[in-house]
């Protein structure tokens, strides 16, 4: 007896194809988000592991000197090996750019040094033997290799022109990512250099591993790298990912929840027979339930499929970005996985289940006599809209109620995500109302006429609205935090890059660099700043000095300060914190702490200064309490401010060739400046490509919905044409409708969007990274986004209408009836 429901239930699609397509696009997309975020989550978590590993073996352990600007001296890996450590390798990393844009590093390694970590390979079967050989190859992965158009053999162009290569692509999955492995003197020919980036080792029993951190002089550190530690550090960065694939998620679902909702009311005369015929409820149900799963593992299997073609599309760019920010080595390629397909299988099955649970259960509940008279798309749009804002009111007390707790990472998401959804669930309520507000009100007849449209309208086109009106908004939300982070950081560091050039001398080297640059006619002024860093009871602190000349003070970006803040600095047993360690350790201008021996107790806190390029607690203090406390050790860097910052590149040269400086130990402010700004936006492009998707999704979801909508009131449009209305009139009216409904949403979802990004900078960022930022607005980015939806929505209300005009008036009333 089921079939034969099914069938008869199934028929509706027939008549209206196009709700069957609405459908499938709703859920689909839906899954499609999701899938794609959750695989690059799950890929880049796992690729963590791999990149501890080089050529399948695991190298946990490393050797890094303190200081950022300094390198390992060769000798001392040369000391470590006679000393019998062969579980160690010595590798020179170096950052390059190709001519096409793509940035990559090139790891340098010793091929011999690696043979005894063959795990047991032949040497035949040891491919790193082949960088060896002249002119020096380079081993790419096949995925950078197909991402670039690299076939074995090419050569690698470089921004500046150098050719590279040949390319030897790796065919044993040995390596991944932009990671690009050639033989070390290739690293020292582009980079005159007698140190070493890293020394890595392999794990090695505990007595060894003691003898080697005995071994390490002052200068060096031995960490282990592991997959908790970076998924620790970019736990922040998959959390936004996240949150942006759910609200995608959610957009994706209310299209489907309005195209089974339409398709349920629009089945009401055929269940009312059904049932007058003894097809009991719970037949029905099962026959309906039957065709939600057919939908859903029908969008399941083609949103796994696009899911993964948006995941590898976007890859490079999460790459790029893990490997900018967290130095991440990830893959570029994403295979299936069975963990994120079975996720985005009960995702789906649950939203879907969840989205139709109460249309289905109010068609099964009317009485048969009332589902097979007139069908009226407003019947039940009045109650449901009450019940959507008394259940947002309830959402929006709760986050209120949050916000007022002690704020957490979390706790931010959730506020973020009960706001949009209370106000995404009032949305229709209150267009409801001011449409039947104006139906009654206005003084003209079609004015009024209009707006009573519009209302009875909300019936198919209510969550559509909402879901456009929630993608606006996150999408004015995204543009905010991303325009607030980079007007902010490019503030910051122009104050901060206030010399020309940045040097970064040995110690013993420091003071004849700084005397001989003092001598030179186009330098102005030399400024120092020691670096030191050790552990306290509150972790990691880094203690940086500064002098007294005002080009120092005017490059401090000071947040707060007690009144004469500078000279208390210079004067008394006075510092300066970093906003993060000000917000994590609770510090307020005027409090004494205490800074751990060496330093000890009743530092004054004198000010508190923005440093957004700093993970870790810092304090800044003067030359002379510095050296006070760490005269002897320690690192220097010299800020060179000159007369004409034209002849920066000419004191560079000069310095080269008397100093002989690393390439690593010179920058100039405009390169620095440069490159931070270019990894910021190669950061952020992936946020602003999910917002995008989603207000096209959402577009889509309302052009669909309206479509749906105008078939069935082909009658009404029949009637009205039979009236007098020209074809242009109802034209205009439809894309007048919507414009009017986009205008609404966007004075909605425009406030909205600030909230959003408001909380994003005081309760996510600040509990995510430890500090905070001005909110900037961005009228022009506005203005387009709200130009183009306009522009969106005005055609998808023409079409519908425009395509049932082009018949007679009498032929579509005569098939409307």
């Amino acid at each position: 007896m089921l079939w034969p429901v099914v069938k008869a239930l199934l028929g509706h699609y027939r008549r209206y194809p196009l709700q069957i397509f609405l459908v499938w696009l709703g859920l689909t997309l839906s899954v499609s988000l999701l899938v794609g975020v959750t695989a690059i989550n799950n890929h880049a978590r796992q690729s963590y592991e791999h990149g501890e590993k080089l050529f399948s073996n695991p190298l946990p352990y490393r050797i890094r000197t303190k200081h950022v600007a300094n390198k390992i001296p060769q000798g001392f890996y040369v000391q470590l090996r006679r000393e019998g450590f062969n579980q160690c390798a010595p590798f020179d990393s170096y950052r390059l750019t190709t001519k096409s844009g793509a940035d990559f590093t090139l790891l340098g390694i010793d091929p011999v040094a690696m043979l005894p970590l063959g795990n047991g390979l032949t040497l035949d079967q040891m491919s790193m033997l082949a960088l060896m050989q002249k002119p020096s190859p380079l081993m790419v992965s096949q995925d950078f290799a197909a991402l670039q158009g690299w076939s074995a053999g090419d050569p690698v162009t470089l921004d500046d022109g150098t050719e590279l290569g040949p390319v030897v692509i790796d065919t044993h999955n040995l390596i991944n990512g932009t990671r690009i492995v050639a033989d070390l003197s290739l690293v020292r020919e582009l980079r005159p250099s007698a140190g070493l980036s890293v020394i890595a080792c392999t794990d090695m029993p505990p007595e060894k591993l003691q003898q080697l951190k005995r071994a390490l002089p002052n200068g060096m550190t031995l960490v282990r790298s592991s997959r908790a530690e970076l998924e620790s550090l970019t736990q922040a960065f998959h959390m936004n990912l996240t949150a942006m694939g759910m609200l995608a998620f959610l957009v994706g679902l209310f299209i489907f929840y309005q195209a089974m909702s339409l398709s349920l009311i629009q089945r009401q005369p055929l269940v009312g027979i059904l049932r007058q015929t003894g097809v009991s409820g719970w037949q029905l149900a099962k026959a309906l339930s039957l065709e939600l799963l057919v939908l859903v593992i029908l969008s399941w299997l083609c949103g796994n499929v696009f899911g993964l073609m948006l995941a590898n599309k976007l890859m490079p760019a999460v790459s790029a970005s893990l490997a900018n920010l967290y130095d991440a080595n990830v893959g570029l390629a994403i295979d299936w996985d069975w963990s994120w397909s079975s996720y985005s299988l009960f995702m789906a099955i649950f939203g879907a289940f969840a989205s139709c649970a109460w249309p289905l259960i109010r068609l099964l509940k009317s009485q048969p006599i009332r589902l097979t008279t007139r069908l009226s798309l407003m019947r039940f749009a009045r109650s449901e809209f009450t019940l959507q804002a008394l259940i947002a009111s309830c959402l929006f007390v709760a986050a209120m109620a949050v916000y007022q707790a002690p704020k957490t990472q979390s706790s931010g998401f959730a506020i973020i995500a009960l706001l949009l959804i209370s106000v995404a669930l009032m949305t229709p309520f209150i267009i409801w109302n001011v449409f039947k507000s104006f139906s009654y009100t206005m003084r003209w007849v079609k004015v009024r006429w209009f707006f009573a449209d519009a209302a009875a309208s909300m019936s198919y086109r209510g969550v559509a609205t909402m879901a456009f009106m929630l993608a606006m908004a996150a999408n004015i939300g995204v543009e905010t935090t991303v325009g607030s982070f980079r007007e902010t950081t490019e503030k910051w560091l122009s104050q901060r890059l206030a010399a020309d050039l940045y040097l970064y001398p040995t110690v013993s080297s420091a003071a004849r660099m700084s005397e001989w640059l003092s001598k030179q006619p186009d330098v102005d002024n030399v400024w120092w700043r020691w670096e030191k860093d050790f552990s306290t009871n509150n972790g990691a602190l880094q203690v940086v000095s500064t002098g007294t000349s005002q080009g120092e003070l005017d490059a401090l970006t000071v947040k707060l300060g007690v009144p004469d803040y500078w000279y208390h600095l210079h004067h008394s047993r006075g510092v300066m914190v970093s906003e993060s360690m000000a917000i994590k350790l609770g510090i307020r201008p005027g409090d004494y702490i205490d800074l751990s021996m060496p330093l000890g107790q009743g530092w004054l806190v004198v000010g508190v200064y923005y440093d957004y390029g700093n993970p870790y607690n810092q304090v800044l203090m003067s030359h002379r309490n510095w050296l006070y406390a760490f005269a002897g050790t320690g690192n220097v860097a010299l800020a060179v401010k000159m007369k004409d910052d034209t002849q920066v590149n000419v004191l560079k040269k000069r310095l080269d060739s008397v100093f002989r400086l690393d390439s690593e130990r010179v920058f100039d402010n405009h390169s620095l400046h440069k490159k931070a700004m270019r990894v910021f936006d190669r950061t952020f492009a992936i946020a602003d490509t999910l917002g995008n998707i989603t207000l096209l999704i959402a577009v889509c979801g309302i052009f669909f919905a309206t479509v749906a909508g105008e078939v069935s009131r082909q009658r009404h449009i029949a009637l009205l044409r039979c009236l007098g209305m020209s074809g242009k009139e109802l034209v205009a009216v439809g894309a007048l409708q919507l414009f009017v409904f986009g205008a609404i949403s966007l004075i909605i979802a425009l406030p909205l969007g600030i909230v959003l990004a408001k909380l994003m900078i005081d309760v996510v960022i600040r509990q995510s990274f430890g500090w905070t930022m001005a909110l900037q607005m961005i009228p022009s980015l506005y203005m387009q986004t709200a130009m183009l939806s306009m522009l969106a929505l005005i055609i998808a209300g023409a079409l519908p209408v425009m395509r049932l005009v082009r018949r007679s008036p009498m032929k579509s009333l005569r098939d409307a009836l």
